[in-house]
């Protein structure tokens, strides 16, 4: 790669990366975690920037750092029947369980509701799923550009004036930060360490990274050290862009309470605080470049994930693929924005800790020369711990097995609990393969 040609490209690139993990729906997390801690609202984001920027971009550098080409054959050293299973577990997860039907539900919190008002009725939100969607699925079947033009030109403006969205409430903010909730008043920093799963970017990483590194390897990157140089370039200025909203979507969920009160989601915070601040144009120009994002990124899921299936179940059909989980995301939709977090919950508690145990073990590779035993003892002992996790996040408390791990277990109480066993997993599947290779030294000198 040419010197004089690096800077523009490691720019462009950096801001390609940031476009991808900056989806609509991850403006409502940071206005809620603001909204929720309160006074305690800067060490909350600081956890979200740990799970929410820091480790998607770990999940980047682990990708080239691997040398491989996807994220199955990454997790297949672990084992192939793993690869296969936390590939698929990944991409339904940031497909037609949860982010797609995201897509639809922060559409309509933000582009829809605040104009009908509070309503029982299940009618507005079928009826504008069923339109969103259809337009999802017409284009997901097209090949065309349309969806990259609009894409170019709606993530612009969406910054621009979630921009001045934000230079509004540091200059004049709606109220003053309250005192923080109940889930916020001890540990908060680690209470938003785990509200930072929900973006679920570290899953994404791995399937994002993949198109990064292809775009470095087409302008002439080779050799591993130019891959990692030029993806830390570019992940640092995507993480300072990512780092830098955030930051300012906390604080101004943190100064909204006041004059907004307790909302239910992030959607009705963004779309109350633009009310406020520039009444009904300002509610209207939100919705209308929220809706188009939210609709761009719902079509490059439905084609990611279609495509991804296509290929592992050759038999169905890319379009047979993208009905099936077009017409399931718009299902999933209906039950709401603030029901699909609540449920996406447990699933990204258990599935996060061995994304992030699979990335460390990822750069300590050539450490134990990839030993299966290694990648497997770590990922299992991990995944123990994050299964209850996940479990006691969906109300199925099991007092025995908590009490024994918050007994023995680090940081369990504050969801990090897997730390410690993904340390030891990996010590006892290295004492399974000395004992396996001494075995096999015995069997030979007999």
């Amino acid at each position: 790669m040419s010197s004089r040609g690096s800077f523009p490209f490691i720019v462009t690139v950096g801001f390609m990366l940031f476009a991808l993990f900056f989806g609509a729906g991850n403006l409502i997390f940071p206005v809620m975690l603001g909204q929720m801690s309160g006074e305690n609202v800067w060490a909350a984001n600081a956890g979200f920037i740990v799970t929410g920027v820091g480790l998607p971009l770990l999940g980047i550098l682990a990708l080239g750092f691997s040398g491989k080409s996807d994220l199955q054959s990454l997790a297949s050293r672990v084992h192939p029947f793993f690869g296969l299973i936390f590939t698929v577990a990944l991409y339904l997860s940031i497909g037609p369980l949860f982010a797609i039907p995201r897509t639809g539900t922060v559409s309509y919190e933000i582009g829809i509701k605040p104009f009908i008002g509070e309503t029982n009725s299940f009618l507005p939100l079928l009826l504008f799923t069923l339109i969103f969607f259809g337009v999802t699925l017409y284009f997901s079947l097209k090949s065309s550009k349309l969806v990259d033009i609009i894409g170019k030109i709606l993530t612009p403006l969406l910054l621009l004036f979630i921009g001045i969205l934000i230079i509004t409430v540091f200059i004049h903010p709606i109220g003053d930060i309250q005192a923080p909730s109940e889930g916020y008043q001890n540990h908060s920093f680690f209470k938003g360490f785990q509200e930072g799963y929900l973006t679920m970017d570290a899953l994404a990483a791995f399937v994002f990274g993949i198109i990064i590194i292809n775009t470095i390897k087409e302008k002439g990157a080779s050799t591993r050290k130019q891959i990692l140089g030029f993806s830390m370039k570019v992940a640092l200025i995507a993480a300072a862009l990512l780092a830098i909203i955030y930051t300012s979507l906390a604080y101004l969920g943190a100064t909204s309470v006041e004059g907004l009160g307790q909302l239910e989601n992030g959607g009705a915070i963004l779309a109350g605080t633009s009310s406020y601040y520039f009444g009904a144009f300002g509610k209207v120009l939100l919705a209308f470049i929220v809706m188009a994002a939210c609709l761009t990124t719902s079509i490059g899921l439905i084609t990611a994930c279609s495509s991804y299936f296509n290929k592992i179940v050759p038999s169905v059909s890319y379009k047979k693929w993208a009905i099936v989980f077009t017409v399931f995301s718009a299902i999933i939709a209906n039950f709401g924005l603030s029901t699909l977090i609540e449920i996406s919950v447990p699933v990204l508690v258990t599935l996060y800790p061995v994304a992030i145990c699979l990335m460390f073990l990822t750069f300590l590779h050539p450490l134990f020369k990839g030993r299966s035993e290694i990648y497997q003892g770590s990922i299992l002992f991990t995944f123990i711990i994050s299964l209850f996790d996940g479990l006691q996040a969906a109300g199925i408390q099991i007092n025995v097995i908590n009490d024994l791990f918050s007994t023995i277990l680090p940081w369990y109480s504050v969801g990090l609990g897997w730390i410690v066993p993904a340390i030891v997993g990996g010590l006892v599947g290295f004492l399974l393969m000395m004992i396996k290779k001494w075995g096999f030294s015995f069997s030979t000198v007999e």
